[in-house]
C-alpha cells in the first residue's frame, strides 16, 4: 500500500499520519509554518515508538519502518506531487478551510480526492469555492483517532457515490470503523447524539436532580458500559425477549412520556454555567497538571479497550 497521502499536519493531522502509515501508505505531511511539518514527524517518532513498547502499535510494521513511510515537507506543491488523497486537518474556521480547498485544488489532478477533518461544518459551505465538488468529502475522525476508530464520512450533495466508497475503503484499510451520512446534516450524527447527552445531563445538574460527579458515573458505570459495545439501536433490540418491536410494543409510551419532559435547549452561559464549572473544577482542577494527568488516564483507558475490543 505504497500509494501517497497528503495532509496539513496539527494534533488531528499528526494522528490521522499515524492511522495511515500504520495501514502501509505512504504520506505526506505540509504545514505553511516552517519546520512545524519537520517537529510533527519528532512527535509521531515518540508516539510510534511508546505505542511499541506497549504493545499497542497499529499494523504489521514495526514503529521504525512505519516512519519510512511519513515525510514532511514546507513546500504543497511537493507534498501533494503523487497524492491520491488529500487530508485537510486544519483550524475550525471556514474561510481557513475554504482558502485551503482552493489552494489545493489547483495543484491536484481531477481524480485525487479532498477530504476534510471537519466536525461541525457542513461540506456545501466548506467545499462552496472548490470547482469540481464532485470529489470532496468530510471525513470526521473522534479524538484521539489511533485509540477511537469511527471516521464519520458525510457527503456533499454532488459528491460522487464512488468517492464515498473509495474512502469508505480505505478508512477500513488503514483498521478505523467508517460510517456513511446518506447527506449532509449540522452535527453529523456523532455530535448531535453527543449534543443530546450534554444538553440532558446539563439540565439534570442545573436543576438540582444529580450532582456533576454523579451524571458523570451515569455513563461510565452504566450506559457508557454497554455503548462501547454495541449502539442503542441493538441495546433496544437485546433489551426485550423478542427483539426491537417486542420492545417498542413494551416501552414506547414512556419513552414518550419521559422525552416530553425534556426541557429547552440550554443556554450552558451564566449563573448555571459558573455553578456546574465551580463543581467540575472541584473535581478535577483546570490547571494544566491536573488536566494533562487527566487526559493520560483517559487515553491509557482508551488503548486498554481498543486491545480489549480487537
Amino acid at each position: 500500500r505504497l500509494s501517497s497521502k497528503s495532509m496539513l499536519v496539527g494534533l488531528i493531522g499528526r494522528s490521522w499520519a499515524m492511522v495511515f502509515i500504520s495501514g502501509g501508505y505512504r504520506v505526506k505531511i505540509y504545514d505553511n509554518q516552517p519546520g512545524y511539518a519537520a517537529r510533527a514527524i519528532q512527535e509521531v517518532r515518540k508516539q510510534l515508538e511508546d505505542l511499541q513498547e506497549e504493545c499497542m502499535l497499529r499494523g504489521d510494521r514495526s514503529a521504525s519502518e512505519q516512519l519510512t513511510l511519513l515525510s514532511s515537507h514546507n513546500d504543497l506543491c511537493q507534498a501533494l506531487e503523487g497524492a491520491f488523497f488529500v487530508q485537510e486537518c486544519v483550524f475550525e474556521e471556514i474561510e481557513a478551510k475554504r482558502s485551503v480547498f482552493q489552494v489545493v485544488e489547483s495543484h491536484v489532478g481531477e481524480g485525487v480526492i479532498l477530504s476534510s477533518s471537519t466536525s461541525c461544518l457542513l461540506p456545501s459551505n466548506i467545499f462552496s469555492q472548490v470547482q469540481n465538488r464532485k470529489r470532496c468529502i468530510i471525513s470526521h475522525p473522534v479524538n484521539p483517532p489511533y485509540y477511537v476508530r469511527l471516521v464519520e464520512l458525510v457527503p456533499h450533495p454532488e459528491t460522487l457515490a464512488g468517492v464515498m466508497d473509495t474512502t469508505h475503503a480505505l478508512m477500513t484499510a488503514v483498521g478505523q470503523a467508517p460510517v456513511r451520512l446518506k447527506k449532509e446534516i449540522d452535527g453529523f450524527a456523532l455530535n448531535r447524539v453527543q449534543y443530546a447527552i450534554i444538553a440532558e445531563s446539563w439540565r439534570l445538574v442545573k436543576d438540582g436532580v444529580i450532582s456533576v460527579k454523579d451524571i458523570d458515573l451515569v455513563m461510565s458505570e452504566g450506559l457508557g458500559m454497554r455503548y462501547a459495545f454495541i449502539g442503542p439501536m441493538e441495546t433496544m433490540h437485546l433489551n426485550a425477549p423478542e427483539g426491537l418491536e417486542d420492545y417498542l410494543q413494551r416501552y414506547r409510551e414512556g419513552m414518550k412520556r419521559v422525552l416530553n419532559t425534556f426541557g429547552p435547549v440550554p443556554e450552558f452561559s451564566g449563573e448555571a454555567a459558573e455553578r456546574i464549572n465551580k463543581e467540575m473544577c472541584e473535581l478535577i482542577p483546570a490547571d494544566q497538571q491536573h488536566l494533562s494527568a487527566r487526559r493520560e488516564r483517559r487515553d491509557q483507558l482508551l488503548m486498554g479497550l481498543a486491545k480489549l475490543k480487537k
